[in-house]
């Protein structure tokens, strides 16, 4: 199979190389991304022919169009990961890569005539849900108003949706994952996420007291489980949406043993929520919080349609691939790729 991965450097698009890399079913793998590496490049990343295209440039959309038929004709299946966590101010520039940049992506796909597409979507294209009980994949696509990020995800599925209706000769799937972690995000999700407020050394042990919105769990899956889904959603030739997460619900308690933290305490959301706005505001925290609105009501994600379908069996449970990230985030963790660069450390005095 030819298969072509549009951002194919970030932390979904590097466990998907690793996960590609030794798969006889994949003989050629092309990554497109904003960035491209120079010159020789260590795994995953050799694995992968790079061509740099900026999804989400503005102007008009056949230039960007034309070069990605160009780049994805012949391919078997197309992989868009490509997304724009940060800068967080800038409105309309995540609009152009996320909406903007998946249209182009589709367009692109049709004219060259590709069979198959493979989308990331997110837990976040959901409307509230405050239950634990487990919702499928027929739970409404309606996103958390409040947040940029939801609401993207959910213009994304509608451009899906309307896609498979005009043009039915394109089968396309669509990943619906929990918060994804891994070790080598550790530095990339500690800038984009955490900033100068959460030093790495206060996670290494030294947290006295874990503050933590009240009644909020969490679900995550590690980024290997999740590049495992993405496999045999293209090999599979998947098509449909599919939840994807990580076994367990994660809480305050098990945030409070993974950072070692003597104990926890919870706070109103009220009062998280304000003051990541002021910080958000000040440009101190790195994101808003619409961020903590999507965090504190997207639903419990059941994953049985990928079970049965993908065969999707998680080797890491959310509890696990969160300490996994932990040590990545305290350590500076990263990888050859520019998104996900580790920490630079301060020379010693």
């Amino acid at each position: 199979m030819r298969v072509v991965v549009v951002g194919a450097s970030g932390n979904v698009g590097t466990a998907l190389l690793r996960r590609l890399r030794a798969d006889p079913t994949v003989t050629s793998l092309v990554g497109l991304v904003r960035r491209p590496p120079h010159g020789p490049v260590p795994p995953p990343y050799d694995t992968a022919q790079w061509h740099g295209v900026d999804i989400g440039a503005p102007g008009p959309d056949d230039p960007v169009v034309d070069r990605l038929r160009g780049l994805v004709a012949g391919a078997d299946a197309v992989v868009h990961l490509a997304w724009a966590i940060q800068p967080s101010h800038d409105r309309d520039l995540q609009r152009r890569t996320h909406v903007d940049g998946t249209r182009r992506v589709l367009e692109a796909a049709v004219r060259a005539g590709v069979p198959h597409l493979v989308v990331a979507s997110s837990v976040g294209a959901y409307a509230p849900s405050y239950s634990d009980q487990p919702r499928d994949e027929d739970w409404e696509v309606g996103g958390i108003r409040s947040s940029w990020y939801s609401n993207d995800k959910v213009a994304v599925e509608r451009l899906l949706d309307e896609a498979e209706v005009r043009h039915p000769g394109l089968a396309v799937a669509r990943l619906r994952p929990a918060l994804v972690f891994q070790r080598g995000a550790g530095s990339q999700i500690k800038r984009y996420f955490l900033g100068p407020l959460v030093p790495a050394r206060l996670l290494d042990g030294h947290l006295p007291t874990l503050a933590w919105p009240a009644g909020m769990r969490l679900q995550t899956v590690h980024a290997d489980d999740l590049a495992d889904a993405y496999r045999e959603a293209v090999v599979r030739q998947a098509q449909g949406p599919f939840n994807i997460a990580g076994p367990g619900l994660v809480r305050a308690p098990d945030v409070a043993d993974v950072l070692s933290a003597g104990r926890w305490r919870e706070v109103p959301h009220a009062l998280v929520r304000a003051a990541l706005g002021a910080a958000w505001h000040a440009r101190v925290a790195p994101v808003g919080p619409g961020w903590f609105d999507m965090g504190a009501s997207v639903p419990v994600l059941g994953t049985g349609r990928a079970e049965r379908e993908l065969g999707f069996r998680p080797r890491y449970t959310g509890v696990q691939a969160l300490r996994d990230l932990l040590d990545g985030l305290v350590r500076g963790a990263g990888t050859a790729s520019p998104p996900m660069r580790p920490r630079r450390e301060r020379p010693s005095r």
